[in-house]
């Protein structure tokens, strides 16, 4: 299993992050082999229903880490801190210790940039492992006009690049970059010593992340346009289940063979 050493020093590694939220998923990816599973809140959207994430609960992540964990248990996992439960450095160490403690996290993951890094720092100094996250923060999409491209704008990108800088100074092991051109990933990831996790970044950052559910058609409400997918098995798993209630309302199933 990876330690947080390890992704300290994961500069130009190509590292594969991906998303689970419970038990068989999680099984999934550590059996696949990829680097580090996050439990994100967007579970919220992809599992939960929820419109955003914003609703996703501290007890809601937490019960999701659980599972993630018996799922994983030697793949390094890092668990979403939800909206406001980071308000302040008391409440981010409260949801901090729950995570790690209780939920077996290794690590927790935040949004924003300079915003948030004195709670970056105080966290770190704390012992808890930081995963930052810039560009396109769902937990606040709303203030930033939507699930959009972030730094078009020179603007826009200089501020995204000062939180990505602050985040490294405050301890944070890694940056995630979400939604921002490409260009300005490779500039941040140049700049910084800790290693860049992308998701709509292009091709420059020093690991990649993706939803599970986008990965394998399991979310049809929406696909990114940076979304590549491997595999339809919702419209697999919807054709099996068709032919099963077809089959027992024809009498087919079960047969002998299913009896006992």
């Amino acid at each position: 299993m990876r330690t947080v050493k390890d992704f300290r020093q994961a500069k130009g590694k190509r590292l594969v992050y991906l998303t689970a939220y419970d038990y068989p998923t999680a099984r999934l990816c550590e059996a696949a082999g990829v680097d580090a599973i996050l439990v994100g809140d967007s579970l919220g959207m992809v599992v939960l229903g929820y419109p955003s994430t914003v609703p996703v609960t501290l007890e809601e992540m937490l019960h999701h880490t659980k599972a993630a964990r018996r799922g994983a248990p030697n793949t390094f996992l890092v668990a979403d801190l939800p909206y406001l439960s980071y308000a302040t450095l008391d409440r981010a160490l409260l949801a901090a210790e729950r995570l790690l403690k209780e939920g077996g996290a290794d690590a927790v993951k935040l949004e924003s940039g300079e915003e948030v890094a004195e709670i970056v720092q105080g966290l770190t100094r704390a012992g808890v492992p930081v995963l930052g996250h810039v560009g396109l923060t769902p937990q606040t999409a709303s203030q930033l006009g939507g699930y959009k491209l972030q730094g078009k704008r020179p603007e826009e990108a200089e501020r995204i690049l000062r939180g990505a800088l602050a985040l490294e100074a405050a301890g944070a092991y890694g940056v995630v970059l979400e939604m921002v051109p490409a260009l300005l990933a490779k500039e941040i990831t140049e700049r910084l010593s800790v290693h860049t996790v992308g998701i709509g970044a292009g091709p420059h950052t020093d690991a990649q992340i993706l939803v599970f559910h986008d990965v394998v058609g399991l979310y049809g409400e929406f696909k990114p346009r940076f979304v590549k997918r491997y595999l339809e098995a919702g419209k697999l798993i919807q054709e099996a289940l068709a032919r099963y209630a077809e089959e027992v309302r024809q009498g087919v199933f079960p047969q002998e063979e299913h009896s006992f």
